[in-house]
Order: C-alpha cells, then sequence, then structure tokens
C-alpha cells in the first residue's frame, strides 16, 4: 500500500441514500461533487478540509510515526514530516479541483488513545498537537473538532454542505480498526516518505 494514494473504495451507502467513499489509513480523498467521505479513526487524525464557498472538500486519515529522537510533544519534530505529506497531498488536490486555499475551514477528528501496549506513548496526543498547529501555522480556521479521549470514531463527512456527523465507538466487535492502525504505523515506520513536497 502506499502512503500517498487517494482512496478507490466507493460503494453507495442505503442508510445516507448517497455515494460514498471510504478513507483507509495512510489515504485521502478529495471532491468537488457531492459524495458523502467516510473514515474510521482510532489513534489517527482526519482533517476535513472545505472551501467555504464552492463546497469543494476532502479528507485524509494519517498518523505520524514514532520519532525517538524529539522530545515528547514537540511538533517540530522529524516525524512532523510525515503529517506535512498528507496535509500537501490534501491541500494540493483540493486547489486542483478550484478550491481557494484563502476560504479554507478545517474539521479535526480522532487521536484516542486506542492502542494499548505500544512501545511509545500517546500517539493520538501527538497527532492532534501537530495537526492543530500546522493549520495555525497555515492559517486555515479549525471551525469543528472532536479529538483524544479513549474512544474510536466513524466520521461522515458531506463537503458540499461541510457537515460531519460521527459516531464514538463505545465498545470494538473486532479488532479491524485497531489491526489497521497497527500494520498502518508499521509501514510508515518501516518505509519513510520520499520525494520533495511542495508547500504553497
Amino acid at each position: 500500500m502506499s502512503h500517498s494514494h487517494e482512496a478507490t473504495n466507493r460503494y453507495y451507502d442505503r442508510y445516507f441514500d448517497t455515494h460514498a467513499v471510504k478513507v483507509l489509513p495512510g489515504q485521502y480523498f478529495a471532491t468537488s461533487d457531492d459524495t458523502m467521505i467516510v473514515t474510521v479513526l482510532g489513534s489517527c487524525v482526519s482533517v476535513c478540509l472545505r472551501d467555504r464557498l464552492t463546497g469543494v472538500g476532502g479528507l485524509n486519515h494519517f498518523m505520524l510515526p514514532h520519532d525517538s529522537s524529539a522530545e515528547a510533544g514537540s511538533v517540530v519534530a522529524a516525524s512532523g514530516r510525515y503529517g506535512l505529506y498528507a496535509m500537501e497531498l490534501l491541500v494540493n488536490h483540493l486547489l486542483k479541483l478550484g478550491a481557494n486555499r484563502n476560504r479554507l475551514e478545517a474539521k479535526v477528528f480522532g487521536g484516542g488513545q486506542v492502542l494499548k501496549n505500544m512501545n511509545f506513548i500517546n500517539i493520538g496526543q501527538r497527532n492532534v498537537s501537530f495537526v492543530l498547529e500546522h493549520l495555525k501555522q497555515e492559517a486555515i480556521p479549525v471551525i469543528g473538532q472532536d479529538v483524544l479521549d479513549i474512544y474510536p470514531r466513524k466520521v461522515y463527512f458531506f463537503p458540499q454542505t461541510g457537515k460531519v456527523m460521527l459516531k464514538k465507538i463505545h465498545s470494538l466487535h473486532n479488532t479491524t480498526i485497531l489491526d489497521r492502525e497497527k500494520a498502518y504505523l508499521h509501514e510508515i515506520e518501516t518505509r519513510p516518505v520520499s520525494g520533495d513536497v511542495d508547500l504553497f
């Protein structure tokens, strides 16, 4: 699985009566139509970004790799480069679809402390700290958030209206979310991001 690829898991959601795309860890999706974007978050973070005038919007799903050289709580760590990459992939695609960077607004979700027995502390907190600091530096207003705590979350994002419906998962009936995040974390730990990132 590539870290950078756009989500391709399209389906028709009968409950919401709409076309939908499911975004997995390491993926993102951007659209100019009324496709609903869905993701399930544990320790990972998703940013729902949209142009408030045109409704062009998208969502990413990422986790910072562990950086043992970084000071605890530092968001200027080398591992932040992966978060930058995830953010710029989404922003660049939105701009290609006609979004205006000055009209972008964000909603931030995830960062739950759901991965037990990991070999480092509070990855969710680091993910949230990174993304809020990044959005602040980019002057993109955060108009909504539901972060941290101990619960996985299912996010339903409707870019055309900006509406987000959030479901907190209080009991896991299987380990799919955790297994997916552990596999994704292992992948980003062992395969660093290559290539330059274009910053706008």
